[in-house]
């Protein structure tokens, strides 16, 4: 079992020297302790809250190469992304899926123009390609999207990207590292950087649920706290100026109806020069996002009421079926680190090239980038923090490293496919105790068995951990959630061996934050 009593008992020792000390459980953080840890390095992960509490379980949930960024010209972000896409679907097909998109045409120019553009992305693509993108009649995009707006549809224009279910991922990779050798611990916080001669050299840690403190010593520590970059940088330098200009983006979730089908729609450029996104996911429709300037970021951001707006109305314009605020069964809001842009006032303008920085004292931060190039964004930081920490040289290996759950046509295992190989073992957890395969709500396919594994193998310990990441009730189905939080905390009150009062504490807390992902009824 996976038990993080285990990962954090393995902080109590005092004289250990990690190699690395790595800030922040999200993509880039435990992607850096996949590849660190894979090298034969000695990595140690701490996460202050639960791994993708932040942007990495809130994104689009796809793993693409960047349409928009070919428009903008950034043709070596593109060609990077298209490769580590392709690597993403070889090393974790239980996960990674192609999709195939539609972008409507509404004018005669569109189709040639998108058209052109497409496949200069599908040439890109090379032997990572997905699917060779085509021009499609009026008639064949409704056989594609049959809840298209129809009225001036001269037809569209269909290519692939891929699609994932990014806090999925994630859990898997924990567990990749973990099986690589990492200690990986959620719900311990750095509260302050160790220097020794000016440099630092390891970490005070909290353990937010014990109390417990630690003194952790490293030979080179990794800030990849995303949209919470600044934060750890201070702590080496008080004075040092900010690199991250956070933006905001939302998403709402409607039910299957909306988009029927198996494909999404595309739309290049909306009134803000977003691109917005329609896409099916796990049995619901998914309609995002925006891009929305902000001061400083936040654990849990708020979908703000234009940004609702302007969804809504966008997507108004491209299904025939308009939905109103009274569909929407859960709303979440993500942040995404873009690195500062010198002034730059429009965030969708912005690169989303990853940036590596090390400071004076050898602080190491890693920010930017995107979720479907962080592979690459690790291979980048422990290629550089390696040095810093002295280490001998070593190959990465993460190139062909398949991630836990690795499994070649999942479909055969129902609902759930998501698991992988984990759907095997979740079945066995099934045929011992037969209540456990107890469906928890009926507006969703999670079932008992689901949150006993999340206890004992991906390190749950909230209910709001389970509702939110490792089922995706709260952002598929706000008010479900509320609804499944009783079960879902007496069953994980029985494994962590938590009271009546813990449980009602953990019912009051997820309640209060998925009312945050419900929208008032029009």
């Amino acid at each position: 079992m996976l038990k993080r009593a285990t990962m954090t008992a393995a902080l109590e020792d005092r004289n250990t020297v990690w190699d690395f000390i790595i800030i922040g459980g999200g993509a880039t953080g435990i992607g850096v302790a996949i590849d660190a840890a894979s090298r034969g390095y000695h990595p140690l992960l701490i996460e202050a809250h639960d791994f993708g509490k932040g942007t990495s379980s809130r994104s689009t949930k796809l793993v693409h190469g960047g349409v928009r960024y070919l428009q903008q010209g950034n043709v070596s972000l593109v060609l990077e992304a298209l490769k580590e896409r392709g690597l993403l679907r070889q090393n974790a097909p239980h996960l990674v899926h192609d999709l195939p998109f539609i972008v409507p045409n509404y004018t005669w120019w569109e189709a040639p123009f998108y058209g052109i553009g497409l496949r200069l992305y599908d040439f890109l693509a090379g032997r990572h390609g997905f699917g060779a993108s085509r021009n499609l009649s009026l008639e064949k995009t409704l056989e594609h999207i049959p809840t298209i707006e129809t009225e001036g549809l001269r037809g569209g224009v269909m290519y692939f990207d891929g699609q994932f279910d990014d806090a999925r991922l994630l859990i898997n990779m924990m567990q990749t590292a973990v099986e690589q050798g990492a200690v990986i611990a959620n719900y311990v916080e750095a509260r302050e950087l160790v220097k020794e001669d000016d440099i630092v050299r390891g970490v005070v840690a909290v353990d937010n649920e014990t109390g417990a403190e630690y003194r952790l010593r490293g030979k080179v520590v990794v800030n990849a706290t995303g949209a919470f970059t600044d934060t750890i940088r201070k702590m080496d330098d008080a004075d040092a100026s900010p690199m991250i200009s956070p933006s905001q983006g939302i998403h709402i979730t409607l039910d299957r109806s909306f988009l029927p089908g198996d494909s999404a729609i595309m739309v290049p450029h909306t009134d803000d020069g977003r691109v917005l996104f329609a896409i099916p996911w796990h049995n619901h429709t998914l309609v995002g996002t925006t891009d929305t300037p902000i001061d400083k970021a936040e654990l849990e951001p708020k979908a703000l009421p234009e940004e609702l707006d302007f969804l809504l109305t966008h997507a108004a314009r491209y299904l025939n079926k308009t939905p109103s605020k009274s569909d929407v069964l859960s709303v979440f809001t993500g942040i995404r680190p873009l690195v500062s842009g010198n002034g730059e006032g429009n965030t969708a303008a912005l690169s989303r090239d990853h940036t590596l920085h090390i400071s004076t004292s050898g602080l190491v931060t890693i920010t930017g980038g995107k979720w479907t190039t962080y592979r690459r964004m690790a291979e980048d930081t422990v290629d550089q923090a390696s040095t810093v920490a002295e280490l001998d040289p070593q190959p990465c290996k993460t190139h062909t490293l398949h991630i836990h759950g690795y499994m070649k046509d999942p479909e055969q295992l129902g609902a759930l496919a998501s698991y992988g190989s984990d759907a095997l073992q979740i079945n066995n957890l099934i045929a011992e105790n037969r209540d456990w395969q107890e469906q928890l709500h009926p507006a969703l396919e999670t079932c008992a068995a689901e949150v006993i594994w999340a206890v004992r193998e991906e390190q749950a310990r909230t209910v709001e951990d389970f509702l939110a990441r490792r089922s995706r009730a709260l952002f598929l189905n706000a008010q479900a959630a509320i609804e499944m939080a009783p079960k879902v905390a007496a069953l994980m009150a029985s494994e962590l061996d938590r009271d009546e009062a813990w449980q009602q504490t953990q019912i009051d807390s997820v309640t209060e934050l998925a009312r945050t992902h419900f929208l008032m009824p029009d």
